[in-house]
């Protein structure tokens, strides 16, 4: 079943330290698409469709983001599935 989740990684240390671009590569190695963005308040969110498993590997990679970062919590919230959608992007 495809589904799309909103997620929200707060920090610590979330910024500065490559987890936009270690997102995008979690979601083309699970097919997924989406997007991902930094905050104005040092955050990183995003939102991630495909297969349910898919996005609970994902978010699981998310959630412990790349070395360096120190991800302290990770809000999730479903969203309603968009159609149509090709790619992960990172917005800027």
């Amino acid at each position: 079943m495809v589904k799309r989740v909103y997620f929200l990684a707060h920090g610590g240390t979330v910024q500065g330290v490559g987890f936009r671009s270690f997102t995008r590569h979690q979601a083309v190695e699970h097919k997924l698409t989406g997007w991902v963005r930094n905050t104005d308040n040092n955050k990183v969110e995003g939102e991630a469709q495909g297969e349910e498993d898919a996005i609970t590997a994902f978010l699981k990679h998310v959630n412990k983001g790349p070395w360096l970062a120190e991800v302290v919590r990770l809000d999730k919230e479903d969203r309603e599935v968009v159609g149509g959608e090709a790619e992960f992007e990172i917005r800027h």
